[in-house]
């Protein structure tokens, strides 16, 4: 009777909690995680992000708070993104490199007080733009490439000078990555690392994170498809992430994360090059609000990171980096 069974049983290293462990391929850990938080001007303001339950716009003395949460969390790093008022956005977006302005100040209290965390900086003008895009349009509404860099290249100075220990420019411009470069290496921030949002789609994921940074209202009926990529090209992404790395991005990433763990997986197997991908905010919210409601366990956060992890993201931007980092630590 044993003859109708193999010999080879793949469940053996199953049955046991140890033997799992030990065979594991791919593993989590709150090192993995980067925390996406929004901010803004005030005191005492935990303001809740209605599309994003669980998520809030917090003040800069509740942002310390945070920031001692992560580091106990052992979470390494945390990236910031303003909601600033309407009144002081402009359709050159102006504040963006404002040395005053409310990323460099949050970037220098926290590194003030925890130097230890890791602080990434955006780089696109959509926050602080009239009219919503990520760069500086003409008068047909078309964003115009080379001069959007020249701010995005002010920006990323202005976030270095406070302290920031990474530049994330998100915008998609052709040749942006070079260009900050140039513009770090020239004010003596060689150190500075930048993490190029390589293959960026131009996604219908993004909205909790649109009304999180008060840039939907601006951007009304209008899209980004001149500048993002098209969701149905996979080799286009091989060819942006190339260039970024040519022009000197330390790390790359994709954004989406679910939707994409295709493009994730082909760019880590082609270029073994420090890939990230970002959970965005319409991937937490399908989730959050399917586990608030009891349809989903909230085992699926994890379940969601892993499969990222498990395409070739070495890091993970996610809204759920707290909660993951504390389901870990029960494990």
């Amino acid at each position: 009777m044993s003859t109708q069974y193999p010999q080879t049983r793949l469940r053996r290293n199953r049955f046991n909690a140890f033997s799992r462990n030990l065979v594991r391929e791919t593993t989590l850990s709150p090192h993995d995680f980067i925390y996406p938080v929004f901010i803004i001007d005030g005191e005492n303001q935990k303001q809740p992000i209605e599309s994003m339950p669980g998520q809030y716009r917090v003040s800069l003395d509740n942002l310390l708070i945070l920031a001692k949460e992560l580091i106990d969390l052992d979470i390494p790093a945390i990236a910031l993104f303003p909601n600033i008022d309407n009144s002081v956005k402009t359709p050159q977006g102006e504040q963006a490199f404002n040395p005053l302005g409310l990323i460099p100040k949050a970037v220098r209290i926290l590194k003030k007080h925890y130097p230890e965390l890791g602080v990434i900086c955006d780089g696109a003008l959509d926050p602080y733009t009239s009219h919503g895009q990520d760069g500086i349009i003409d008068g047909k509404g078309y964003v115009l490439n080379d001069i959007t860099i020249d701010a995005l290249c002010k920006q990323a100075v202005v976030c270095a000078q406070a302290g920031a220990d990474v530049i994330a420019p998100s915008d998609m411009m052709d040749g942006r990555v070079g260009e900050i470069r140039k513009a770090l290496d020239a004010n003596n921030f060689i150190n500075t690392q930048i993490l190029a949002y390589s293959a960026k789609y131009a996604s219908h994921y993004y909205g909790p994170f649109r009304d999180a940074v008060g840039s939907s209202s601006q951007l009304g009926k209008a899209d980004k498809q001149t500048y993002q990529m098209d969701p149905a090209n996979t080799d286009e992404a091989l060819k942006e992430v190339d260039m970024d790395i040519a022009e000197g991005a330390d790390m790359v990433m994709v954004k989406p994360a679910m939707p994409y763990l295709d493009i994730i997986y082909r760019v880590k197997q082609t270029f073994k090059t420090p890939t990230f991908a970002y959970q965005v905010s319409g991937e937490y919210a399908m989730q959050k609000m399917a586990i608030d409601a009891g349809v989903l366990s909230s085992d699926t956060i994890l379940e969601s990171l892993m499969a990222i992890k498990r395409a070739g993201a070495d890091g993970i931007l996610t809204y759920f980096a707290i909660d993951a980092a504390k389901a870990l630590s029960k494990k």
